[in-house]
Protein backbone atom coordinates (compact mmCIF):
# COMPACT_ATOMS: atom_id res chain seq x y z
CA UNK A 1 0.00 0.00 0.00
CA UNK A 2 1.07 3.28 -1.15
CA UNK A 3 0.47 6.99 0.72
CA UNK A 4 -0.23 9.08 -2.77
CA UNK A 5 -1.19 12.91 -2.36
CA UNK A 6 -2.65 14.24 -5.79
CA UNK A 7 -3.08 17.99 -6.18
CA UNK A 8 -5.89 19.05 -7.86
CA UNK A 9 -9.76 17.86 -7.52
CA UNK A 10 -10.66 18.16 -11.11
CA UNK A 11 -11.72 14.75 -13.52
CA UNK A 12 -8.59 13.80 -13.87
CA UNK A 13 -7.51 14.32 -9.88
CA UNK A 14 -10.52 12.13 -9.21
CA UNK A 15 -10.77 9.47 -11.82
CA UNK A 16 -7.08 8.85 -10.59
CA UNK A 17 -8.05 8.96 -6.81
CA UNK A 18 -11.06 6.96 -7.35
CA UNK A 19 -8.84 3.91 -9.34
CA UNK A 20 -5.78 4.12 -6.93
CA UNK A 21 -8.05 4.21 -3.96
CA UNK A 22 -9.68 0.61 -5.29
CA UNK A 23 -6.52 -0.76 -5.71
CA UNK A 24 -5.48 -0.38 -2.15
CA UNK A 25 -3.59 2.98 -1.88
CA UNK A 26 -4.18 5.37 0.85
CA UNK A 27 -5.06 8.96 -1.25
CA UNK A 28 -4.90 12.34 -0.08
CA UNK A 29 -6.42 14.94 -2.68
CA UNK A 30 -6.07 18.28 -2.62
CA UNK A 31 -7.70 21.18 -3.92
CA UNK A 32 -7.31 24.82 -3.69
CA UNK A 33 -10.98 25.93 -3.95
CA UNK A 34 -13.65 25.68 -2.18
CA UNK A 35 -15.36 22.57 -4.33
CA UNK A 36 -14.31 19.85 -6.35
CA UNK A 37 -14.76 20.57 -10.42
CA UNK A 38 -14.97 24.18 -10.99
CA UNK A 39 -14.13 23.92 -14.40
CA UNK A 40 -16.66 21.32 -15.04
CA UNK A 41 -19.77 23.24 -13.22
CA UNK A 42 -19.00 25.99 -15.07
CA UNK A 43 -20.32 24.50 -18.37
CA UNK A 44 -24.39 23.85 -18.98
CA UNK A 45 -23.77 21.14 -21.24
CA UNK A 46 -20.78 18.90 -22.82
CA UNK A 47 -20.02 17.79 -26.23
CA UNK A 48 -20.73 16.17 -28.32
CA UNK A 49 -23.93 14.56 -26.87
CA UNK A 50 -24.99 17.85 -24.71
CA UNK A 51 -25.52 16.00 -22.08
CA UNK A 52 -26.00 18.34 -18.13
CA UNK A 53 -22.17 19.04 -17.26
CA UNK A 54 -23.95 18.45 -13.13
CA UNK A 55 -24.48 14.74 -14.17
CA UNK A 56 -21.19 14.03 -15.31
CA UNK A 57 -19.85 16.01 -11.92
CA UNK A 58 -22.18 13.88 -9.68
CA UNK A 59 -21.08 10.65 -10.68
CA UNK A 60 -17.20 11.84 -10.31
CA UNK A 61 -17.99 13.35 -7.06
CA UNK A 62 -19.61 10.16 -6.26
CA UNK A 63 -16.39 7.89 -6.55
CA UNK A 64 -14.64 10.27 -3.89
CA UNK A 65 -16.82 8.28 -1.42
CA UNK A 66 -14.05 5.78 -0.81
CA UNK A 67 -12.65 5.66 3.07
CA UNK A 68 -9.27 5.38 1.49
CA UNK A 69 -9.19 8.81 0.00
CA UNK A 70 -9.41 12.07 2.01
CA UNK A 71 -10.17 15.42 0.09
CA UNK A 72 -8.78 18.55 1.65
CA UNK A 73 -10.31 21.54 -0.19
CA UNK A 74 -9.19 25.05 0.45
CA UNK A 75 -5.49 23.93 0.46
CA UNK A 76 -3.41 25.07 -2.25
CA UNK A 77 -0.12 23.00 -2.12
CA UNK A 78 2.69 25.30 -3.97
CA UNK A 79 5.67 23.49 -3.33
CA UNK A 80 7.05 19.48 -3.64
CA UNK A 81 10.45 18.21 -2.46
CA UNK A 82 11.47 15.33 -2.76
CA UNK A 83 13.41 13.91 0.42
CA UNK A 84 15.08 10.76 0.80
CA UNK A 85 12.32 8.58 -0.74
CA UNK A 86 9.15 10.59 0.22
CA UNK A 87 8.01 13.91 -0.68
CA UNK A 88 7.19 16.51 1.35
CA UNK A 89 4.41 19.15 0.17
CA UNK A 90 3.92 22.40 1.12
CA UNK A 91 0.63 24.52 1.51
CA UNK A 92 0.67 28.05 0.91
CA UNK A 93 0.21 28.36 5.23
CA UNK A 94 3.17 26.25 5.57
CA UNK A 95 1.76 23.21 6.50
CA UNK A 96 3.27 20.09 5.29
CA UNK A 97 1.87 16.71 4.25
CA UNK A 98 3.78 13.08 3.35
CA UNK A 99 3.51 11.31 0.75
CA UNK A 100 5.59 8.14 -1.34
CA UNK A 101 4.17 9.47 -4.34
CA UNK A 102 2.37 12.63 -5.72
CA UNK A 103 -0.23 13.11 -9.01
CA UNK A 104 -0.39 16.59 -10.34
CA UNK A 105 -3.54 17.28 -11.71
CA UNK A 106 -3.91 21.32 -11.23
CA UNK A 107 -5.11 21.78 -15.20
CA UNK A 108 -6.36 24.83 -16.68
CA UNK A 109 -6.91 28.71 -16.87
CA UNK A 110 -8.69 30.42 -19.74
CA UNK A 111 -7.37 32.27 -21.48
CA UNK A 112 -7.64 36.32 -19.89
CA UNK A 113 -9.27 38.23 -23.20
CA UNK A 114 -8.57 41.23 -21.89
CA UNK A 115 -4.78 40.77 -23.67
CA UNK A 116 -6.39 40.83 -26.73
CA UNK A 117 -7.65 44.86 -26.31
CA UNK A 118 -7.93 44.96 -30.11
CA UNK A 119 -11.12 42.67 -29.85
CA UNK A 120 -12.89 44.97 -26.89
CA UNK A 121 -13.36 42.38 -24.33
CA UNK A 122 -14.30 44.47 -20.62
CA UNK A 123 -14.08 47.48 -23.17
CA UNK A 124 -17.57 47.14 -25.03
CA UNK A 125 -20.22 45.50 -23.03
CA UNK A 126 -21.31 42.99 -26.29
CA UNK A 127 -17.69 41.24 -26.15
CA UNK A 128 -18.10 38.32 -24.00
CA UNK A 129 -16.17 35.20 -23.54
CA UNK A 130 -17.41 31.59 -24.26
CA UNK A 131 -17.14 31.15 -20.27
CA UNK A 132 -19.59 34.13 -19.66
CA UNK A 133 -21.66 32.63 -22.56
CA UNK A 134 -21.73 28.94 -21.07
CA UNK A 135 -23.01 30.56 -17.59
CA UNK A 136 -25.93 32.35 -19.39
CA UNK A 137 -26.80 29.33 -21.32
CA UNK A 138 -26.21 27.40 -17.77
CA UNK A 139 -29.17 29.83 -16.29
CA UNK A 140 -31.60 29.88 -19.23
CA UNK A 141 -31.11 33.14 -20.11
CA UNK A 142 -28.97 34.76 -22.99
CA UNK A 143 -29.62 38.60 -23.20
CA UNK A 144 -27.26 41.96 -24.30
CA UNK A 145 -26.45 43.90 -21.40
CA UNK A 146 -29.65 46.01 -21.48
CA UNK A 147 -31.72 42.73 -21.26
CA UNK A 148 -32.71 42.20 -24.77
CA UNK A 149 -32.36 39.00 -26.80
CA UNK A 150 -29.44 39.26 -29.11
CA UNK A 151 -30.61 39.06 -33.23
CA UNK A 152 -27.50 38.75 -34.05
CA UNK A 153 -24.71 36.28 -32.02
CA UNK A 154 -21.05 36.15 -33.56
CA UNK A 155 -17.84 33.78 -32.43
CA UNK A 156 -14.75 34.05 -32.84
CA UNK A 157 -12.21 31.32 -32.40
CA UNK A 158 -8.72 30.78 -31.72
CA UNK A 159 -8.49 34.02 -28.97
CA UNK A 160 -5.47 33.22 -26.93
CA UNK A 161 -4.38 29.96 -29.02
CA UNK A 162 -2.40 29.53 -32.84
CA UNK A 163 -1.73 33.42 -31.83
CA UNK A 164 1.77 35.36 -32.30
CA UNK A 165 0.93 38.39 -30.30
CA UNK A 166 -0.38 36.24 -26.96
CA UNK A 167 2.76 33.90 -27.31
CA UNK A 168 0.76 30.87 -27.58
CA UNK A 169 1.44 29.26 -30.29
CA UNK A 170 -0.60 26.00 -29.72
CA UNK A 171 -3.77 24.71 -30.66
CA UNK A 172 -5.88 24.72 -27.56
CA UNK A 173 -8.09 21.41 -29.25
CA UNK A 174 -11.41 22.18 -27.52
CA UNK A 175 -12.75 25.61 -28.41
CA UNK A 176 -13.50 24.72 -32.75
CA UNK A 177 -16.38 21.96 -31.41
CA UNK A 178 -16.84 24.40 -27.98
CA UNK A 179 -18.11 27.44 -30.41
CA UNK A 180 -20.27 24.38 -32.74
CA UNK A 181 -21.70 23.10 -29.37
CA UNK A 182 -22.69 26.84 -28.16
CA UNK A 183 -23.86 27.87 -31.08
CA UNK A 184 -26.75 25.03 -31.56
CA UNK A 185 -27.61 26.18 -27.95
CA UNK A 186 -27.98 29.78 -29.03
CA UNK A 187 -30.18 28.44 -31.63
CA UNK A 188 -32.17 26.46 -29.40
CA UNK A 189 -32.82 28.82 -27.01
CA UNK A 190 -32.91 32.11 -29.85
CA UNK A 191 -34.64 30.41 -32.82
CA UNK A 192 -34.38 33.82 -34.77
CA UNK A 193 -31.32 35.11 -34.30
CA UNK A 194 -28.52 34.99 -36.73
CA UNK A 195 -25.34 32.86 -35.76
CA UNK A 196 -22.36 33.14 -37.02
CA UNK A 197 -18.83 31.33 -36.43
CA UNK A 198 -15.46 33.19 -37.53
CA UNK A 199 -12.75 30.85 -37.95
CA UNK A 200 -9.02 30.11 -38.95
CA UNK A 201 -9.63 26.42 -39.84
CA UNK A 202 -11.81 23.99 -38.06
CA UNK A 203 -10.47 21.15 -36.18
CA UNK A 204 -12.82 18.66 -34.98
CA UNK A 205 -10.47 15.83 -32.90
CA UNK A 206 -13.35 13.40 -31.77
CA UNK A 207 -15.28 10.71 -32.04
CA UNK A 208 -19.04 12.86 -32.85
CA UNK A 209 -17.10 16.41 -33.24
CA UNK A 210 -17.80 16.19 -37.40
CA UNK A 211 -21.05 14.84 -37.10
CA UNK A 212 -21.99 18.02 -34.93
CA UNK A 213 -20.04 20.19 -37.21
CA UNK A 214 -22.30 19.66 -40.08
CA UNK A 215 -25.78 19.08 -38.43
CA UNK A 216 -25.21 22.95 -36.77
CA UNK A 217 -25.13 24.27 -40.80
CA UNK A 218 -27.32 21.85 -42.10
CA UNK A 219 -30.16 21.77 -38.99
CA UNK A 220 -29.59 24.73 -37.43
CA UNK A 221 -28.51 27.23 -40.41
CA UNK A 222 -25.32 28.25 -38.24
CA UNK A 223 -23.03 30.05 -40.73
CA UNK A 224 -19.36 29.74 -41.14
CA UNK A 225 -16.61 32.63 -41.96
CA UNK A 226 -13.07 31.61 -42.25
CA UNK A 227 -11.19 34.63 -41.30
CA UNK A 228 -9.86 36.24 -38.32
CA UNK A 229 -11.47 39.29 -36.88
CA UNK A 230 -8.83 42.34 -37.07
CA UNK A 231 -10.84 44.71 -34.79
CA UNK A 232 -14.06 45.11 -32.60
CA UNK A 233 -15.48 48.71 -31.82
CA UNK A 234 -18.86 50.08 -30.11
CA UNK A 235 -22.23 51.17 -32.12
CA UNK A 236 -23.64 54.29 -30.92
CA UNK A 237 -26.57 52.08 -30.16
CA UNK A 238 -24.66 49.93 -27.86
CA UNK A 239 -24.11 46.97 -30.67
CA UNK A 240 -20.86 45.85 -31.72
CA UNK A 241 -19.20 46.35 -35.43
CA UNK A 242 -16.56 44.00 -36.56
CA UNK A 243 -13.88 44.54 -39.17
CA UNK A 244 -12.81 41.20 -40.66
CA UNK A 245 -11.73 39.32 -43.96
CA UNK A 246 -13.56 36.45 -45.80
CA UNK A 247 -10.34 34.37 -46.56
CA UNK A 248 -12.11 32.30 -48.76
CA UNK A 249 -13.27 34.92 -51.22
CA UNK A 250 -10.44 37.49 -50.40
CA UNK A 251 -13.11 40.52 -49.38
CA UNK A 252 -13.12 42.30 -46.35
CA UNK A 253 -15.92 42.26 -44.12
CA UNK A 254 -18.07 44.84 -41.63
CA UNK A 255 -20.36 43.18 -39.58
CA UNK A 256 -22.65 45.00 -36.60
CA UNK A 257 -23.39 42.09 -33.98
CA UNK A 258 -25.32 41.84 -30.39
CA UNK A 259 -22.54 39.50 -29.04
CA UNK A 260 -19.57 39.10 -29.97
CA UNK A 261 -18.00 35.65 -28.26
CA UNK A 262 -14.73 35.18 -27.86
CA UNK A 263 -13.52 31.48 -27.65
CA UNK A 264 -10.64 31.74 -25.54
CA UNK A 265 -8.11 28.95 -25.65
CA UNK A 266 -6.70 26.91 -22.71
CA UNK A 267 -3.49 28.09 -20.56
CA UNK A 268 -1.91 26.24 -17.83
CA UNK A 269 -3.64 27.20 -13.97
CA UNK A 270 -1.49 29.22 -11.67
CA UNK A 271 -1.43 26.02 -9.54
CA UNK A 272 0.11 24.30 -12.99
CA UNK A 273 2.68 27.16 -13.03
CA UNK A 274 3.63 27.35 -9.58
CA UNK A 275 4.38 23.34 -9.08
CA UNK A 276 5.68 23.13 -12.51
CA UNK A 277 8.97 25.83 -11.73
CA UNK A 278 9.21 24.68 -8.39
CA UNK A 279 9.19 20.96 -9.34
CA UNK A 280 11.83 21.83 -11.92
CA UNK A 281 9.34 20.00 -15.06
CA UNK A 282 8.05 23.27 -17.13
CA UNK A 283 7.62 22.65 -20.51
CA UNK A 284 6.68 24.56 -23.49
CA UNK A 285 4.29 27.49 -22.41
CA UNK A 286 4.75 26.75 -19.07
CA UNK A 287 2.56 23.03 -18.82
CA UNK A 288 4.33 20.48 -16.90
CA UNK A 289 6.67 18.05 -18.70
CA UNK A 290 6.78 15.19 -19.35
CA UNK A 291 9.51 12.37 -20.45
CA UNK A 292 7.58 11.45 -24.04
CA UNK A 293 4.58 11.79 -26.40
CA UNK A 294 3.92 7.77 -25.84
CA UNK A 295 4.69 4.72 -23.30
CA UNK A 296 5.96 7.93 -20.60
CA UNK A 297 3.26 10.84 -21.30
CA UNK A 298 2.02 10.71 -17.42
CA UNK A 299 5.75 10.98 -16.17
CA UNK A 300 8.25 13.57 -15.30
CA UNK A 301 11.95 14.25 -15.23
CA UNK A 302 11.55 13.94 -11.32
CA UNK A 303 10.77 10.32 -9.97
CA UNK A 304 7.92 9.66 -8.02
CA UNK A 305 6.09 12.77 -9.37
CA UNK A 306 3.61 12.26 -12.04
CA UNK A 307 1.24 14.23 -14.13
CA UNK A 308 -2.34 14.11 -15.84
CA UNK A 309 -4.80 15.84 -17.64
CA UNK A 310 -4.60 19.22 -19.17
CA UNK A 311 -1.86 20.67 -16.82
CA UNK A 312 0.28 19.13 -19.47
CA UNK A 313 -1.78 20.53 -22.51
CA UNK A 314 -5.27 21.04 -23.62
CA UNK A 315 -7.63 18.02 -23.64
CA UNK A 316 -11.07 17.19 -23.83
CA UNK A 317 -12.78 15.74 -21.04
CA UNK A 318 -13.28 12.47 -22.14
CA UNK A 319 -8.92 12.67 -22.47
CA UNK A 320 -8.85 13.88 -19.58
CA UNK A 321 -10.18 11.14 -18.19
CA UNK A 322 -8.52 8.54 -19.93
CA UNK A 323 -5.35 10.15 -19.08
CA UNK A 324 -5.88 9.52 -15.35
CA UNK A 325 -6.99 6.18 -15.94
CA UNK A 326 -3.13 5.91 -17.39
CA UNK A 327 -1.70 8.32 -14.57
CA UNK A 328 -3.00 5.77 -12.31
CA UNK A 329 -1.78 2.69 -14.02
CA UNK A 330 1.73 4.13 -14.21
CA UNK A 331 1.62 4.85 -10.54
CA UNK A 332 0.49 1.47 -9.00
Amino acid sequence: MKKIAIVGAGPAGIEAASILAKNGNEIQLFEKSSNTLSNILDKAYLFPDFSPAQELADKLNAKLLNDKIRLTCDTEIVDIKKENEEFKLVDKNGKTYIADSVLITTGYTLFDAHRKEELGYGIYKGVITSLDLERMIRHKQISTFIGELPKRVVFLQCVGSRDEKSGNHYCSKVCCVTAVKQAIEVRKMIPDAEIYIYYMDLRMWGQGFEEMYREAQEKYDIRFVRGRISEASATFDGRVQIKSEDTLIGQPLKMTTDLLVLMAGMEPSQGTRTLAERCGIAGDYRFIATQGPHTNDNLTSVDGIFVAGSAKRPMSVRDTLTDAAAAALAMM
